[in-house]
């Protein structure tokens, strides 16, 4: 594997790999605030 190959391939896994644990974490997060709200928070009154 030449220099070039191995660098092309090193940041396409670690681009991959950080845009899945962003993924990750993004679900995980929304997860988590579907399962335990902020008291008195409520979609519709946004705003007002």
């Amino acid at each position: 594997m030449s220099d070039w190959s191995f660098g092309i391939s090193l940041t396409i896994v670690g681009v991959s790999g950080t845009f899945l644990t962003l993924g990750i974490l993004i679900v995980v997060i929304e997860l988590t605030k579907k399962i335990f709200p902020l008291p008195g928070s409520k979609k519709d009154s946004v705003g007002r």
